[in-house]
């Protein structure tokens, strides 16, 4: 495969010499895999930094996700007080000029059920009413990629029309929504679901809920969380085969990922981390992950037996589908998601035999 680091794309894929010569740089990639750069379109932190503690957490915490071969990542925000969330998404703007490795932001509130909250602030959650909606809107300033809905909530179908107007992807999600206000939801422009299966009501013959709405529909990408511990295997091998070549992985990781057990901040809530499991502090509710991308395609090969395409697949391609960055747009320019010209030069040099990354380019650009 040859890159263009002045394009920053690939320039050509095949075997046999490489058409540039020997004038290129040349990694000798014997025995190894070549995969595109992985895309997170929901985390919240890595390396003791979250996404919301300014310009040196953001940069801290990409540089966490991206040793381990998320080239670009969607960086989500938590549930906080409506002028610190529009902050927040201000700081993600300034800095997207300069790092294309940050897609925008995703907020993940404040507009959830107060039943489903998980661990985002209780006393911050509100209802989507205009003037809250056009204010983020506002602050993000073009920035805002996804936003994660309650469709039950008095306004939550209204917004959704709303952020899908702005040219953003609503996502359903934190909900106790019944499957018909869930189709509504998605009818009224929601593309994503928000980590299936955690912090929703669930599968249930009689009361089928949020989840067959989600996969039933093809404009739908359903997020997933693979660590074994916030979804069960079965039940991955279940999301895949309910809306297959529509699954996202993500990792909701938060800041303790890559750090050792122990304290730490959600927010303003504590957070104890205990074989790498988060949990709230106050009342034991799971709070987030230390997931990386690495890790969840690593498991859906080793250990759930998944093709290397789809595991990739499900790293790569499906998370840029959800925001049209498969193909030409004007936030990444060229395409994400595989490795064919003109797409983005986002590559993984992957050990087969163990699934890790070893080597990891951005833009044509030698990181790891």
């Amino acid at each position: 495969m040859d890159a263009d680091a002045d394009s920053d794309s690939v320039s050509s894929v095949g075997f046999g010499d490489s058409m540039t010569g020997s004038a290129g740089f040349v990694t000798n990639a014997a025995g190894r895999m070549m995969t595109p750069g992985y895309v997170d379109i929901h985390a919240h932190g890595s390396w003791g930094s979250s996404f919301d503690d300014g310009v040196q957490g953001i940069r801290m915490a990409r540089a966490g996700h991206m040793m381990h071969g998320t080239t670009r990542q969607v960086l989500s925000l938590i549930t906080n007080p409506l002028d610190v969330m529009c902050a927040n998404l201000q700081t993600v703007r300034g800095m997207m000029g300069a790092r294309p490795d940050i897609l925008g932001a995703h907020l993940e509130g404040p507009f959830l059920a107060l039943s489903r909250k998980g661990a985002h602030d209780p006393e911050c959650l509100k209802d989507p009413v205009p003037e809250y909606v056009d204010r983020l809107l506002h602050a993000a300033n073009g920035c805002l990629r996804q936003i994660t809905i309650a469709p039950e909530l008095p306004h939550g179908i209204d917004a959704i029309r709303r952020f899908a107007a702005a040219g953003v992807v609503p996502a359903v999600g934190h909900c106790d929504a019944d499957y018909a206000t869930a189709c509504r939801g998605f009818d009224a422009g929601a593309g994503i679901m928000t980590h299936m299966f955690n912090a929703m009501n669930g599968l249930h013959h009689r009361e089928p809920g949020p989840i067959p709405a989600a996969v039933e529909d093809p404009r739908v990408t359903v997020e997933l969380i693979n660590d074994g511990f916030h979804v069960q295997d079965p039940m991955v091998r279940l999301g895949f085969g309910f809306a297959p070549h529509r699954i996202a992985f993500v990792t909701d990781a938060m800041a303790a990922t890559d750090c050792p057990d122990g304290h730490y901040l959600l927010g303003a809530l504590d957070v104890n981390v205990i074989d790498g499991h988060v949990r709230l502090a106050s009342n034991g509710a799971i709070a987030g992950s230390t997931l990386t991308l690495e890790k969840a395609v690593q498991r859906a090969v080793l250990e759930l037996g998944f093709t290397p395409t789809d595991a990739v697949e499900a790293a790569t391609l499906i998370p840029a589908k959800a925001f049209g960055f498969d193909r030409a747009n004007p936030v990444t320019k060229q395409p994400l998601g595989l490795l064919a010209p003109g797409y983005a030069a986002d590559v993984l040099l992957i050990n087969p035999a163990i699934w890790a990354v070893e080597h990891v380019w951005c833009d044509a650009h030698l990181l790891r």
